[in-house]
């Protein structure tokens, strides 16, 4: 397995649609893999393709302590077929927006409200197509790498102040880093 390079804002694959796929094969199921072991090692809790420069639809999320990979979701194709009306709260960040990927200290985070439970169809990596319930925490986390699929940031669903303050941040740290090394 192999940690992959995380996309950050402004890249352009981050604001593109990622096209659905046909059958797993060996390939994709390696991708998975390493999108698994590239979100642990950047200690995050979800990882879409389009993050790692891959425009297929999966993702791969895992909100449990253990992190060991044995509860770690791989989605491809994931559709949300029902949503509550209720909604969840969760304080959002993303391995995309902040100056760096490997930048943990320049976390940026924002609340947002998303549907508290959702029911979602996937094809899982045998290409075997499966159904779960979802439920606050690990819904947000879905909801959040889906949104990425469809070229959407978390930031996105901010008010344009918020979403403007979070850029800037994200331009004053990396502005800050070039002085730095220069």
């Amino acid at each position: 397995m192999a940690v992959l390079e995380v996309r950050t804002v402004p890249d352009p694959v981050l604001r593109q649609e990622a096209a659905p796929v046909e059958k797993p094969d060996a390939q994709l199921r390696q991708l998975l893999d390493d999108m698994v072991e590239t979100m642990y090692a950047l200690d995050g809790v979800g990882l879409a393709g389009n993050q790692v420069g891959v425009l297929k639809r999966v993702l791969v999320v895992d909100i449990s302590k253990t992190r060991d990979g044995s509860e770690a979701l791989k989605l491809i194709n994931p559709v949300i077929l029902e949503e509550s009306e209720e909604g969840f709260v969760y304080r959002e960040g993303c391995l995309s927006v902040r100056p760096e990927a490997s930048d943990s200290e320049t976390d940026l985070f924002a609340d947002v409200t998303r549907p508290k439970t959702i029911k979602i169809q996937y094809m899982d990596v045998e290409g075997v197509m499966q159904e779960i319930e979802a439920d606050s925490l690990l819904s947000q986390c879905i909801q959040h790498e889906m949104d990425h699929l469809d070229g959407v940031l978390f930031i996105d669903h901010l008010s344009s102040l918020k979403r403007g303050i979070i850029l800037r941040r994200i331009d004053k740290v990396r502005r800050q880093k070039q002085v730095e090394q220069s």
